[in-house]
């Protein structure tokens, strides 16, 4: 049982947060265990003895049972079971766009070098000194020539580091044709690959305005121009320019106007060209010394070494630091264990995370994250960009990036580098001295934790994700780092697309090939988070194998179960709908390890953890799902067998996920025969797999009427499965239950066109005997005056496109429509039968899903039906209101659409259901006028019936027969919600505790002080008189039958009523204004029994039941229009043959979250609202039905219960034999005993019972013989009693108009005859008394529809 605390502590522990996940004991357990130790003392101390129990008047335990810790339904599953289905991990959308659409790479290099050593062109003035090394070249240290080819050779060995594959062709002082020549050849081998044109034009003139670029003639007298256009129709694209000559922002204006004008040789929108140019159109290249002539190639191509000498000249340390030395900077780039490494690793980590800051993420992917030579030679323009600026010039670059010269990362940069540098001298002097690595990786960690500790979605993102990225490249902050990651991949969905969009995704994928075991538990942490985010996934990680490593983290011992079910969940991903996946983990052997887990779980006493239990069920059923291989494997390692025990575990998340895992082995039945698998000879395995099919079906029909939507949904599922699979079998089972029976049949659940039959009643078949009765034509009322039409359009919408189912309804299953044809006989003929008690006991359970309380079950129950055969046709009556419709014209009535008219076959609705526009005026098969009554009367009040196609009044038109032969049938069946559900749970932070808990608690705290408060003035102030001055407020709630049940709010000033037509209404009784109004359901028939409150110390929930034992828990019950049906089940099961009006009584016990279930049944079902599970049925040991039933409010676990022959019984369920004692208080006259409830204070039984006789019993169980105080209150005819919880004071009702109250001695306090009103008219016949929990207020309802509340003297004062 949840504490209250449960909810605010951890869901997944942070075991990794320490490196070897030694904390085991994270806080929710502690928390609960703590509750549960508060709990058991107390339970210990109260129930020592029956016999003189004394109760002890401790703090502790006195506070722990008037206010109850407990909190039921409140989970994930009950916020929207009814509204929506939730998807799973997403396909596309969001998340896709992280992707780098094409990796690209740079194929081919093409270098032209016009430099003209010792002639310098006609525009430039050179100063003295003036900038002369080129490639760190002086060009006047050799001849001109020589000089030249080492230049070229020099720079084509600074791209080859950068892209070691790719071609490089150098072109030195060439012409034009040399320079086509060279571009075609370029792009020639390229092929579609980027090739990069790298000019250098420091000894020829500045390019021209109108964007041509200068080269030689053959014999060096004249300069040529080379037309931009030219050039980008040569190399086409993709491609990269970078232009190191002054005025380069000319070209790159040029290029832009060719886009612009489209007059490129490519159109426009497949154009993808980079340029990077040295400066704008209007500056020349710095001539200054201190940089090399071509400073811009140089930040390009030899970035640490540029930018240590241009940061040394500007640093302290330039006096004492020779700029030589920084050539002989030890250790190689590639190798981060060196300085040189370091340093350029840190570079990178600095200029991509500038770039990742101040770009937009779709730019920053394409020029950061698509090209590897693209990437480092923007990362290198940022420091060009950096370096230039300080020399007033403006490197240019499109696309445009936005100034990033100034940003502070420069400064992590610099101080990187000082630091690198001051060990410098020491490392070239000894080459063995030790390299003391930067502490900037430790620092930029350490930032984004501290970011993580502050930050949300609503603050500016962590500026160090890129940097965290690099981290993970090194092992000595990996592990740090991926926790980081983890803890920031956590935060939600949008913290997941920013990682992904970093380009985290192979990072991590690679990761998955280490064996380190300390990065184990987080790294399944991460995959969680991302696949829980991204589905698409699953591809990359099976063409790596990384399956194999979760599938060996799921099979590990020491691993914590949480964790494990973190692996199962990934695992389930990969195989979701990926056959390469399925067979991938089919080779690992993971339905084995799955499956050994199952078992080893259920061997074990101790309690698996839950989500690992749901996880492997999940896990096995994606396996299963849809392929026949993995199915004949699961079923012959005796899949069913081990899967089965799961059915009865306590969390309802692990039931439904059992069902589904059995469902998915449900599809051999017709799957593998229908491939041809078997052929015609004979499998042995024939005989194991039909054993093992039974299995499943036997344990899928033993919880049928489970507590919880959620399993009754999958069981629901899988029964479509199996009918489909075994129709023919089905179809003749169920045509038989309705063949012997002349008469129209009415079954016994709603109308669906709000009509009560009411007939003889006799049972059809013991076998189906609660879902048939008989009824004749004439004897059906329309209630409400609800006229409904008889078109199959407007009935449509009910079953298949109403709200409320579920999202696949749209369709039902075709193949119905050909059954009768070759096509689907051939079929389905090699399905083997199974025996025919299996089918026989099918049909009822179907049945019963179609009539379940959940509208979303019913749904699905109703298309099982259709599956089989079983048809819905209901009534639709004329009256005189609706003579102006006509009878084929769909017209919607005033609450719910009505599924009315002569639906003729539901294959009809099968296929048009969803689809068909409502514009038709006629269903396509419309009844001859002049006979169209005469057919209603045929089937007038069939509900359920066979149809075989080829019957005479099927009415299809063959057209529509051969539409649906080309839909896939399987595609129309309905779809399992439990998987998409449950992958919820990973896309919601698992680390940290949500923040609306702490207002909760709030919320809790100050409702509890009020609580103590009231109940201390409850049980010291002696109650004054009760009588008719004391109404403070009087309510016509306009009930047509007369108020049933009423309820009051502890916390606030509310009364909710109920009537015989389960209408519930909320209405504020201090400003006297309605707050809310609405039906239970749609198909009212039995009214509602009792109203009760779950989590009434905290956010409330309403739980209605009705007389038929349906139990309905309603969530925002106060708002308008805004209530939430959370859960409903049928709390009865199994009511004697024969009686039909069931009239159930219930009790909510909140201190154990139980709930009491009886009626007109020799049990009393015990209900564990948390596990959503019947947990018990006591035997009520007596003959005749329970017609009151009262728990305890202060002890757990206890229960009394009045019989129908006027007897009383106390149970306590933690005894062994349940029943405590039995007794007859009622003896003057025997009638039923109308209210029974406990008496306030700690005492332990001690009873008020009252009979319709009219005597009131006071009982103590401790002298078991006799009552101790008999009040005759009435002379027969009492309706109704109630005790209060806390208060010394006890009301009874009577149908003739009066109601008494007494204190607990037996003194009369008061008696209310009239209503307090002008005429003081008398009250109704009492048909409802209720106590406020916490003050003296008595609300009462008659069946004159008004509810009134009296309070007394003294709370009217205060």
């Amino acid at each position: 049982m949840t504490s209250r605390f449960s909810q605010l502590s951890l869901a997944v522990s942070n075991h990794f947060m320490d490196g070897n996940g030694s904390n085991g004991d994270y806080l929710e357990d502690a928390v609960s265990a703590d509750m549960a130790s508060q709990r058991r003392d107390f339970d210990t101390a109260s129930t020592s003895s029956y016999a003189n129990a004394v109760a002890s008047t401790a703090t502790v335990p006195t506070t722990m049972a008037y206010l109850p810790q407990t909190i039921v339904l409140c989970e994930l599953r009950h916020a929207a079971f009814e509204a929506s289905t939730p998807t799973g991990p997403s396909d596309s959308g969001l998340v896709s766009k992280w992707r780098p659409k094409d990796r690209m790479k740079t194929g081919c290099v093409a270098l032209v070098l016009c430099l003209n050593i010792s002639v310098d062109p006609p525009d430039v003035i050179k100063i003295s000194p003036c900038a002369r090394m080129e490639c760190w070249i002086d060009p006047f240290s050799m001849a001109p020539q020589k000089a030249l080819e080492t230049i070229g050779k020099n720079l084509r060995d600074q791209y080859e580091r950068w892209q070691p594959k790719a071609r490089c062709k150098v072109e030195l002082d060439p012409t034009v044709d040399e320079v086509k020549k060279l571009c075609n050849t370029c792009r020639r081998y390229a092929k579609s690959e980027r090739v990069l044109f790298h000019y250098n034009g420091h000894g020829v003139p500045k390019p021209t305005a109108n964007g041509e670029i200068w080269l030689f003639n053959k014999s060096y007298t004249q300069y040529i121009p080379l037309p931009i256009s030219d050039l980008d129709s040569w190399l086409r694209t993709p491609s990269i320019y970078v232009f190191d000559c002054s005025a380069a922002g000319m070209i790159v204006n040029a290029f832009i106007e060719l886009l612009d004008s489209g007059t490129s040789s490519y159109p426009g929108s497949a154009r993808d060209c980079i340029l990077l140019a040295a400066c704008e159109a209007h500056e020349t290249l710095p001539q200054s010394a201190e940089f090399p002539a071509d400073v811009f190639t140089s930040c390009l191509t030899t970035p640490i070494k540029m930018a240590l000498r241009w940061f040394c000249t500007r640093s302290l340390l330039h006096e004492s630091l020779d700029c030589s030395l920084i050539d002989k900077i030890p250790g190689r780039q590639n190798d981060r264990k060196t300085l040189l490494g370091e340093l350029n690793w840190i570079f990178t980590a600095v200029t991509d995370t500038i770039a990742w800051n101040v770009l937009p993420h779709e730019l920053f992917r394409r020029l950061f994250r698509q090209d590897l030579l693209v990437a480092s030679l923007f990362r290198n323009f940022l420091l060009a960009e950096r370096i230039m600026r300080s020399a007033n010039c403006s490197p240019v670059s499109y696309p445009m990036l936005p100034p990033t010269h100034q940003h502070h990362m420069w400064d992590a940069w610099d101080m990187a580098a000082e630091i690198c540098l001051s060990q410098l001298p020491a490392l070239v002097e000894d080459p063995n001295a030790e390299f003391q690595p930067s502490p900037f990786f430790t620092e930029q960690l350490t930032a984004f934790e501290v970011w993580l500790d502050h930050g949300s979605e609503h603050k500016k993102p962590p500026e160090q994700l890129p940097i965290v990225l690099q981290v993970l490249l090194s092992q000595c902050h990996r592990f740090r780092a991926l926790v980081l990651l983890g803890r920031f991949l956590d935060m939600g969905p949008w913290a997941v697309d920013l990682a992904l969009s970093v380009g985290i995704f192979p990072y991590v994928l690679k990761l998955l090939q280490t064996t380190t075991p300390e990065l184990r538990q987080i790294l399944v942490f991460i995959w969680t988070k991302i696949l829980a985010l991204d589905k698409s996934c699953q591809v990359d990680l099976v063409k790596d194998g990384g399956h194999v490593y979760f599938i060996r983290f799921l099979n590990s011992v020491e691993a914590y179960p949480e964790q494990r079910a973190m692996a199962a969940f990934v695992l389930a991903v990969i195989v979701d709908g990926h056959r390469r996946g399925q067979e991938a983990c089919i080779e690992a052997g993971l339905i084995h390890v799955c499956l050994k887990h199952l078992h080893g779980s259920m061997q074990n006493d101790v309690q698996t953890e839950p989500l690992f239990l749901q996880w492997l069920c999940l896990c096995l059923g994606k396996l299963w799902e849809d392929f026949a291989e993995a199915q004949i494997i699961g079923l012959q390692a005796d899949a069913p067998a081990i899967c089965a025990p799961l059915l009865s575990e306590p969390q309802p998340e692990v039931r439904a996920s059992a069902v589904f895992a059995l469902a998915t082995l449900l599809d051999i039945g017709f799957d593998s025969f229908r491939d041809g698998v078997g052929g015609d000879e004979e499998c042995d395995d024939d005989e194991k797999t039909r054993a093992e099919i039974i299995v499943i079906i036997k344990s899928l029909l033993n919880i049928v009427s489970d507590g919880s939507p959620l399993v009754r949904a999958e069981v629901a599922v899988a029964l479509a499965r199996f009918a489909f699979g075994h129709k023919q079998h089905l179809k003749s089972i169920a045509a038989a239950y309705w063949k012997p029976q002349s008469n129209s049949l009415l079954s016994s659940w709603p109308s669906l066109a709000n009509i009560n039959g009411t007939g003889s009643g006799n049972i059809v078949s013991s076998q189906i005997g609660p879902l048939i009765r008989v009824g004749n034509d004439n004897s059906s009322v329309v209630r409400d005056g609800r006229v409904s039409t008889s078109s199959p359009l407007a009935t449509a919408g009910v079953m298949h496109g109403s709200p409320l189912s579920d999202d696949s309804s749209q369709h039902s299953d075709s193949g119905i429509l050909n059954d009768g044809i070759s096509n689907g006989v051939i079929r389905h003929s090699r399905s083997k039968p199974l025996d025919n008690a299996m089918y026989s006991q099918c049909v009822p359970a179907m049945c019963t899903l179609a009539k379940d309380p959940s509208p979303r079950i019913a749904t699905l129950g109703r298309r099982v039906l259709s599956i089989i055969g079983i048809e819905q046709v209901t009534k639709s009556v004329k009256s005189a209101g609706s003579s102006s419709a006509r009878p084929g014209e769909p017209t919607t009535s005033s609450a719910t659409p009505s599924f009315a008219g002569l639906a003729r076959s539901s294959s009809w609705f099968d296929m048009n259901g969803g689809h068909l526009p409502l514009t038709f005026r006629t269903p396509p098969v419309s009844p001859p006028r002049q006979n169209f009554l005469t057919g209603m009367r045929r089937v007038c009040s069939l509900e359920f019936r066979p149809h075989l196609m080829n019957s005479p009044d099927s009415g299809l038109a063959d057209p529509l027969l051969g539409s649906s032969s080309g839909v896939s049938e399987r595609s129309l069946l309905p779809q399992s919600t439990i998987y998409n559900f449950s992958c919820g749970h990973f896309s919601k932070p698992l680390l940290t505790a949500s923040d609306d808990s702490e207002e909760l608690l709030a919320i809790r705290e100050e409702r509890e002080r009020f609580a103590l408060e009231r109940i201390a003035k409850c049980q010291h102030s002696s109650v004054s008189k009760l009588n008719n001055n004391s109404e403070i407020a009087s309510w016509d709630t306009r009930f047509e039958t007369g108020t049933r049940t009423a309820l009051l709010q502890p916390f606030s000033p509310i009364v909710i009523a109920a009537d015989e037509s389960e209408r519930i209404r909320v209405w504020n009784y201090e400003e006297a204004t309605l707050l809310n109004g609405f039906d239970n359901h749609d198909f009212p028939e039995k009214g509602i029994s009792r109203l009760c409150l779950l989590n009434e110390l905290d956010e409330s929930l309403l739980l209605v039941a009705s007389g038929d034992g349906n139990i309905r828990i309603w969530k925002d019950y106060t708002v308008r229009g805004k209530q939430k049906l959370i859960t409903a089940f049928s709390s009865i099961q199994g009511h004697k043959p024969g009686v039909r009006s069931l009239s159930t009584v219930v009790d909510w016990q909140q201190q154990s979250g139980y709930l009491y279930a009886s009626g007109e049944i020799s049990s009393v079902m015990l209900w564990d609202l948390d596990k959503e599970q019947l947990i018990n049925s006591i035997p009520s040991s007596s003959d005749c039905g329970v017609s009151a039933l009262a728990s305890s409010q202060v002890h757990a676990g206890q229960f009394a219960a009045g019989f129908v022959d006027g007897s009383v019984r106390l149970y306590d369920v933690r005894t062994p034999d349940m029943l405590v004692c039995a007794t007859r208080p009622h003896t003057q006259q025997v009638e039923r005993v109308v209210g029974i409830g406990f008496q306030p204070g700690l005492d332990q039984g001690k009873i008020v019972s009252a009979s319709q006789a009219g005597d009131i019993q006071f009982l103590d169980i401790r002298n078991q013989r006799d009552t101790y105080l008999t009040i005759d209150a009435h002379r027969g005819s009492l309706t109704a009693l109630a005790v209060h919880r806390h208060a010394p004071i006890i009301a009874s009702g009577s149908a003739k108009q009066l109601i008494k109250v007494f204190s607990l001695e037996g003194e009369q306090l008061g008696i209310i005859r009239y209503q307090h009103t002008f005429m003081a008219q008398k009250i109704g016949s009492v048909s409802c008394l209720t106590f406020h929990p916490y003050q003296v207020l008595l609300a009462a309802g008659a069946a004159d529809a008004c509810v009134s509340i009296y309070a007394d003297d003294n709370s009217q004062t205060r």
